[in-house]
This record gives structure tokens, C-alpha cells and sequence, in this order.
């Protein structure tokens, strides 16, 4: 079977706003549920962009929905919800997809196959996450106890920390496994310049050509509607700042790294090195992305916004998830035949900043390649609907700095990481 070619043709989101599970009024979409997010993202998609392609909902031959949380109010029926809410004809074939924090890649990823091997000409990959309504600590949320009762047939003692600990633990293992390559300062440092980077970047309007304006409400008055237009969690940072922020990860006391004593020492506290200012907030937004085989696409006369060259993805120990980047990467690369010398630019997310930094480490990526319009730490992290962002505005920063190649990638709850592969088909 001869391979089609993928371009992609368009992407939009709406913008991210700042989570607040206790406080909803204080989300500028609390009182918008994510399956309407999405779905209004979708209409205002095709009515103010795709239709000037000449692109109507009857041309998707599927619809991809990822999320990390599909429980609650997230339930898709497959993704058929989301379909009907945005007006989809019954004919256009829908999927919800769950790999955590690459959730719309991995629909994204289907969707690509799909189109190379004949089987779709149009798919349709979005994402949602819904961190106020519908948040990573919820009731609908019933993890199997069995894996860590010793009396249990289904004691998994090496999977236990799946079912105990959060993700932040995981950034901070990252961290003290790559000691002395990082410091705290780095990982702020980073957080800073994220922010910096994307209200810079917000301010001269940058972020415009990607977020489509979608009703909510100010922020503390749910009764006062407001068009939502710009990501909400992003600030002017210092590091004498985010340096005093709250530590909320607890050590790990490596044995190889010289355990408490070695740790206390390099460190000056018995604390983490994990804060609100080095790793990304909670939030709520919708992405979405059209890709089309590139022989309908040249019939119709329609120019792409990028090519995927090649995607990636991979498992690794979930005590550690944030490197699953790299061998998701190693992936794309070797069955693109690149090597990451050849990438002009890169999206990694900053689920946490030191996976981003650690990324940046193995394939000996200088910054100023890296997240160069901000980062999530300050954009935002949606989880479920960022692998659909990542690639969108790495294309869009393509075409602006007319560069070849760029590679889109992040980790994934679970210990996994997904990638994808663009190339710049004016460069």
C-alpha cells in the first residue's frame, strides 16, 4: 500500500482560561460545559475559517474528541455528543480518545494514519479538558485499590505509584534523577521566561491568529458575559517572584544522589523544587485541527498550513512520565530519517518545566529553538486538548520564521509521551 500524503490545513482554539475548582465563578467559562466549549469552538471553526476553503462539515470523514478525563459531564458517547452538539451529519464517524495529556495527539495521530492509508480524505482531531467542572480529583474517578492490597491476586507493587501519587511527584523524581544537570533556579527561570514570552506575545497580537473569541463570563460575576479572547492564567513574571512561590512537591532523597543528607545539602531545604511557577496551571479550553490528504486538498485548490512528516510515541515508567517526550521523538525522527539537529523549532510542554528542560538536555536544543511564543506553564495546559495546540502553533511559527521542520511534543499521565513531525512545505 503506497503511503497518501497529510497536510494540515487549518487550526483554532479557543483561548485557556484559569481553573478554579473550588471557586468556579472565578473561570471565565464556569458556567460553560466542556462539550459546548468544544462545540462552539467547532461551529465558529467552519462558519469563520473553514468555510473560506470552501470546507463544510459534510467533508469529515471523522471526528476525533480527546480528553483525559471522559467521566461526568466529559462523556461523549464516542465523540457522537460533541458531533451533534457542533451539527455534524449522522454520516461523519466520531472516536473519544484517552492518553492523558497527548489525548488530542493521539486523535490526531488516528486521524493521520487513517488519511495515509487511503481510509479518510478529511478528519477532524480536537481536544477538551474541563478543569473546573470537570477536574483530575473528581468522584466519577474510581481507581482499582486492588493494585496496592498485598492480599490482593492483582497487587502490582511496581505500579502502585499509578494509584498513590500525583503528577507533580513525578517532575520532582525527573528533577532529582537529573541532578546536578538541573537546579531549581533553571526550572524557574524557564517558568519565568514563559510567562514573559506569552504576554509579550499576547500584547502584539500574536496569539489572535489562533484563538477564535468564545462567550464567557467576567471573572467572580457569572451574570456579566464577556467575549473570552485571550489566555487568562499568563503574567508578567520576575524570578525574585516565582522564586518564593510555595513548593508543593515532597523530596525523594535519592540514594545515588547522596539521599537526605546529599539532597539538604545541594538543595538548602527539605523541600521540593515543584511550584505553581515552574510547572503549568489548571484550565479550561477547546482545540481543533483539519487535516486532509494532500491530493483532495490540490484538486480543491486549498494550501496547507504544514505536512506531517511523521509521528512518535512511547511508554515509559510512570513514576518519571516526563521523559516520555524523548523516546516519543527518537521515534518520529528515525522514521522521518532527521535527526533533531535538522529541527528548526520546537513545541514541548511544559506540563512541568523540567520536562521541557530535560527534553531539551537529551537532543541538545538551545532555547531560543524552544517554545519561543510561550509555553504552558503560562498559555495554559488543558490537558486533554493541548496535542492539538502544540502542533497548530508550531506551524503558525513555521510560516511567520519561513523554517523547515519542527517537532510538537509532550508527556502524558500514566508514563507515555506522544510527538509529532511538521514540515514547512513553503520553507
Amino acid at each position: 500500500m503506497e503511503l497518501k500524503e497529510v497536510w494540515m490545513i487549518d487550526y483554532a482554539r479557543t483561548a485557556f482560561s484559569r481553573s478554579r475548582p473550588r471557586q468556579p465563578e472565578r473561570d471565565v467559562f464556569g458556567e460553560v460545559r466542556g462539550d459546548e466549549l468544544v462545540a462552539t469552538l467547532l461551529m465558529k471553526f467552519f462558519d469563520e475559517k473553514l468555510a473560506d476553503k470552501g470546507i463544510t462539515k459534510e467533508d469529515v470523514d471523522e471526528l476525533t474528541v480527546g480528553s483525559a478525563m471522559g467521566v461526568g459531564e466529559n462523556w461523549a458517547y464516542g465523540g457522537r455528543v460533541h458531533a451533534f452538539l457542533a451539527g455534524f451529519p449522522f454520516k461523519t464517524s466520531a472516536m473519544f480518545i484517552d492518553k492523558q495529556c497527548g489525548s488530542a495527539g493521539a486523535g490526531m495521530h488516528v486521524g493521520i494514519m487513517e488519511i495515509m492509508t487511503g481510509f479518510s480524505k478529511c478528519v477532524l482531531s480536537t481536544g477538551i479538558e474541563h478543569m473546573t467542572r470537570v477536574g483530575m480529583q473528581n468522584d466519577k474517578i474510581t481507581p482499582n485499590l486492588k493494585m496496592i492490597d498485598k492480599k490482593s491476586e492483582w497487587y502490582r507493587p511496581k505500579y502502585d505509584f499509578m494509584v498513590t501519587t500525583n503528577m507533580i511527584q513525578t517532575a520532582q523524581k525527573l528533577y532529582e534523577e537529573e541532578v546536578p544537570a538541573f537546579t531549581k533556579e533553571d526550572l524557574d527561570k524557564f517558568g519565568v521566561r514563559a510567562h514573559n514570552l506569552t504576554v509579550e506575545n499576547t500584547e502584539a497580537g500574536w496569539f489572535k491568529g489562533e484563538i477564535i473569541p468564545v462567550e464567557g463570563h467576567v471573572e467572580g460575576n457569572v451574570e456579566e458575559k464577556m467575549m473570552i479572547d485571550r489566555d487568562m492564567a499568563a503574567r508578567k513574571s520576575t524570578l525574585e517572584g516565582v522564586g518564593g512561590l510555595r513548593r508543593l512537591s515532597r523530596p525523594f532523597f535519592l540514594e545515588k544522589n547522596g539521599g537526605k543528607e546529599g539532597y539538604e545539602k545541594r538543595e538548602g531545604t527539605k523541600e521540593g523544587v515543584i511550584t505553581a511557577g515552574n510547572s503549568s496551571p489548571l484550565n479550561a479550553g477547546a482545540t481543533a485541527c483539519l487535516l486532509m490528504e494532500a491530493e483532495e486538498a490540490k484538486k480543491r485548490g486549498i494550501e496547507p498550513m504544514a505536512r506531517i512528516v511523521s509521528i512518535g510515541y512511547a511508554g515509559v515508567d510512570p513514576t518519571v512520565m516526563g521523559r516520555g517526550p524523548v523516546p516519543a521523538t527518537e521515534m518520529a525522527l528515525k522514521y522521518a530519517g532527521l535527526s533533531a539537529d535538522d529541527i528548526d523549532y520546537w513545541e514541548i510542554n511544559e506540563a512541568f518545566c523540567i520536562v521541557a528542560l530535560n527534553c531539551m538536555k537529551a537532543f541538545n536544543i538551545p532555547e531560543e529553538k524552544v517554545n519561543i511564543m510561550g509555553g504552558s506553564t503560562a498559555i495554559g495546559h488543558p490537558l486533554g486538548a493541548t496535542m492539538v495546540r502544540l502542533p497548530g502553533t508550531l506551524a503558525r511559527i513555521m510560516k511567520d520564521k519561513k523554517a523547515k521542520y519542527g517537532i510538537a511534543n509532550a508527556c502524558c499521565g500514566g508514563g507515555q509521551g506522544v510527538a509529532t513531525l511538521l514540515e514547512n512545505l513553503d520553507a
